[in-house]
């Protein structure tokens, strides 16, 4: 039976080494579902998987645009789907891994038909953040859509106004267009998730965000600065050090302000898939559990 094995997980959980080993039985690629791991220019960041990496095992979605590229969710779905079928005609079992929610959904449920903004809606908005500010309109999303107010990066200014825009357009939650549908996939799904009691997890991030450090990943930010006002670029770990360039923090204040921030994604994340039962969960160390799961899936 043709499957699609997703490994998931917050933020600095293990996945990638988990990943390597799973595809390493499975003889599968990897495709990668991280939003912000398809632009090349932000390998440390991103914790993107190293060239070693790459080079043991073909990834597919890592490093694939270039910072001013537009890409969605919906994108992603068409173009993994695509690339799957071509795939599952010579792999029985395929890889796909990754932290970006909409993403991993896309894959298993299809993406719903959001509408499309109006020009009066969308100018209306902007001139409200404007004028009052992103708290303004994050504690009316928290009104709108407190489901989505959850979930959605608030620090995003552009996430919070799409779904304050379908809000307003629709008189319905941002949120209920999303995973309303199920698609039927040509394939089975079976889903592996990564967990770590909440303060493990968030001394991994911690060290893993001293480690980018150590990696250069002030130097990665520094060179994408001229940059800044790119979508790709309004995510965690570059930011916070954009506001250091601009001298707003000091350098010691936007490193925790990067592990506070990614903290705090790690548990949206999980609250996000905490809404799934269908994820078997594993702690990322238990290597032959994994694999052992793997196996007699891979084999039935």
């Amino acid at each position: 039976m043709k499957t699609l094995f997703v490994l998931l997980g917050p933020t600095g959980v293990g996945k990638t080494e988990s990943s390597l080993s799973i595809a390493h039985l499975l003889h599968s690629p990897i495709l990668g579902a991280d939003s912000r791991q398809l632009y090349h220019d932000l390998p440390i960041g991103t914790a993107a998987p190293t060239i070693e990496q790459q080079n043991a095992v073909r990834h597919y979605f890592v490093g694939t645009l270039a910072l001013q590229d537009y890409y969605s969710a919906a994108q992603y779905e068409h173009d993994a789907i695509e690339l799957l079928t071509k795939l599952f005609q010579t792999h029985t079992n395929i890889l796909l891994t990754g932290g970006s929610m909409l993403y991993i959904d896309a894959v298993c449920k299809g993406i719903d038909e959001i509408p499309t903004v109006d020009e009066i809606t969308r100018q209306t908005l902007q001139k409200r953040l404007q004028n009052e500010g992103l708290k303004s309109l994050t504690e009316e999303l928290k009104r709108l859509d407190p489901d989505w107010y959850q979930q959605v990066d608030l620090q995003n200014p552009r996430r919070v106004l799409h779904a304050l825009e379908i809000c307003h357009m629709t008189a319905k939650p941002f949120s209920s267009f999303l995973g309303s549908k199920q698609m039927r996939r040509p394939f089975r799904i079976i889903k592996i998730g990564l967990q770590l009691p909440r303060e493990e997890l968030y001394q991994r991030i911690n060290n893993r965000v001293d480690q980018m450090m150590q990696q250069g990943l002030l130097e990665e930010a520094q060179r994408v600065f001229p940059q800044k006002d790119y979508n790709s670029l309004n995510t965690v770990g570059y930011k916070e050090l954009f506001n250091y360039f601009e001298g707003k923090w000091t350098l010691e204040e936007a490193v925790e302000k990067i592990k506070r921030n990614t903290r705090i994604y790690a548990r949206k994340q999980m609250m996000w898939f905490n809404n799934d039962s269908s994820i078997v969960w594993f702690r990322p160390n238990k290597t032959d559990e994994i694999l052992h799961f793997v196996s007699d899936i891979s084999s039935s």
